[in-house]
C-alpha cells in the first residue's frame, strides 16, 4: 500500500518534472543561436563560446524555477553575460575600465529606434564586422552586441548587464563610435561612404 502511494505520488512529479523540461527545451532551442553567437562574441574563441553556451543552459534549466515568464531570450543573455564576467574577464589582468559615469563622459546617442545611428554598423558583415567588434573594450562590445545584433532594448540590457540605462547608452555609443572608426576603411572601399564623408 505504501509502495501504491508513492507511485501515484511520483506519477505527478515525473510529469511535472518532464512537462518543465519540455517547456523549456523548446524555449532553449528558439534562443540557443543567439545564446551561441553571443558567446561567441564575448569570448572571440569558438571553444571557450560552446563552453560558455552549454553552462548557461545547465544554469538557465536548474533556474528554470525562478524564471519569471518575460523574455526568456533576455534571461538567457543575463545568464550567459553573468558567466562570461564572472569567468573570462577575472581571467584578464589587463587593465581595467573606469565607469563611463566617473568620466563625466558625455555621449550623443539618437533614439534606439532612429536608423541612422546603426545604418553603418547594420551593413558591414562577415569577417570585417568581427575583427571590428574584437576590437571593442568588452564592455562596450557587450553593450552593442546585446543591443545592434541581439536586438534588446536598453532596458533588458540594463537589467543583463546590471548597470544604469544611462551606462548602457554610453557604453553603446562608445562601442559604435570606436565600431564606426575600425569599419571606415571598410566601408569607404564598399562604397557606403564617399571620400571625404565621416570627416
Amino acid at each position: 500500500m505504501l509502495q501504491e502511494a508513492a507511485g501515484r505520488l511520483a506519477r505527478p512529479m515525473l510529469f511535472g518534472r518532464r512537462d518543465k523540461r519540455d517547456a523549456f527545451e523548446r524555449q532553449a532551442e528558439r534562443v540557443f543561436p543567439s545564446v551561441l553567437g553571443t558567446a561567441l562574441r564575448l569570448t572571440r574563441s569558438r571553444e571557450e563560446a560552446e563552453d560558455l553556451a552549454q553552462e548557461a543552459i545547465v544554469r538557465a534549466y536548474d533556474a528554470y524555477d525562478r524564471f519569471d515568464g518575460n523574455n526568456f531570450k533576455a534571461w538567457m543573455l543575463r545568464i550567459v553575460t553573468n558567466l562570461y564576467i564572472n569567468k573570462y574577464r577575472q581571467r584578464q589582468r589587463g587593465p581595467q575600465l573606469g565607469s563611463l559615469d566617473e568620466e563625466g563622459a558625455m555621449e550623443p546617442v539618437s533614439a534606439e529606434t532612429e536608423l541612422p545611428d546603426r545604418l553603418l554598423f547594420d551593413e558591414a558583415v562577415g569577417g570585417e564586422l568581427e575583427a571590428a567588434l574584437a576590437k571593442v573594450p568588452a564592455d562596450f562590445r557587450m553593450a552593442v552586441v546585446l543591443s545592434d545584433l541581439e536586438g534588446l532594448s536598453y532596458q533588458e540590457i540594463a537589467d543583463v548587464v546590471q548597470v544604469p540605462i544611462g551606462t548602457v547608452r554610453s557604453r553603446i555609443a562608445r562601442g559604435r563610435a570606436i565600431l564606426r572608426k575600425e569599419l571606415e576603411d571598410f566601408a569607404r572601399r564598399e562604397g557606403y561612404l564617399k571620400n571625404g564623408a565621416g570627416e
